[in-house]
């Protein structure tokens, strides 16, 4: 396991934020491993039916923040990253449907250069595996391009919820999306306002489809982020940089 012992690890301060909505058959497991690091630990019940609230009780080292009603991945984030931002300077961010592995966390929080405060991505590995569903391998593809026609940055994976956020700078980028379109959009406007965007490999865990959990709709998702991305490419063309940068440009 890499070390983080290093200085920019000491201090720097790092807290995982984990949405989840539905993922009562993984999240033990995942809880389980990343716990290990120490790092504070905050996972958002995105208004769970299932056996997740259950779960999530039994475990008492982590902060469970709970929507009522499903709001969206994107609205459970930035419910997470409100608390984490007064414990840390960056959040990490990983599924609850075991896809991502909690042990190349040391990974994200190695990349940071010294002295610079980017969005790390964890690029995922292994995304021709047959267990890879067609909508994740296509998805990314089409995600990549338009984030590229958004903001002018090429990324190979546009689409993993594996990173790392700095705090407060992410709050401060006015994303208006609240479902899946979050993540791209928010890569978009980091790069408007000149934050550094890193990708380092990681790890993809695909399990058989009959084990696995997906909220992802192909249709009604993928309508949602062509409205998204239409808005980002018109507000790139028609609104000056200077008003599409997030606040903290300013500070």
């Amino acid at each position: 396991m890499p070390d983080l012992s290093r200085e920019e690890a000491v201090t720097l301060r790092f807290a995982i934020v984990i949405p989840a909505y539905n993922h009562g058959r993984q999240l033990r497991e995942v809880l389980e491993k990343t716990l290990r690091f120490g790092f504070p630990v905050f996972v958002v019940d995105d208004g769970s039916t299932d056996s997740t609230p259950q779960i999530l009780a039994s475990f008492s080292h982590v902060t469970v923040i709970r929507h009522e009603k499903n709001q969206g991945k994107g609205a459970s984030l930035l419910s997470g990253f409100a608390y984490a931002l007064d414990v840390a300077d960056y959040a990490i961010t990983l599924d609850a449907d075991g896809q991502h592995n909690p042990n190349d966390i040391p990974s994200l929080v190695e990349a940071v250069p010294e002295g610079e405060r980017p969005l790390v991505v964890g690029k995922r590995a292994g995304m021709g595996h047959e267990n890879v569903p067609w909508t994740s391998r296509w998805g990314r593809k089409f995600s990549n391009f338009w984030v590229w026609a958004s903001c002018g940055k090429w990324l190979s994976d546009s689409q993993s919820g594996f990173r790392m956020y700095p705090l407060p700078e992410t709050m401060s980028l006015g994303a208006r999306s609240r479902r899946f379109q979050f993540e791209v959009e928010i890569l978009v406007r980091a790069a408007w306002s000149g934050i550094p965007i890193l990708e380092i490999p990681v790890q993809a865990v695909y399990g058989p489809a009959e084990e696995r959990i997906s909220h992802f709709r192909p249709f009604l998702d993928f309508w949602r982020n062509t409205k998204t991305f239409t808005r980002l490419v018109a507000s790139r063309i028609l609104i000056p940089r200077t008003l599409r940068q997030g606040k903290h440009r300013d500070q």
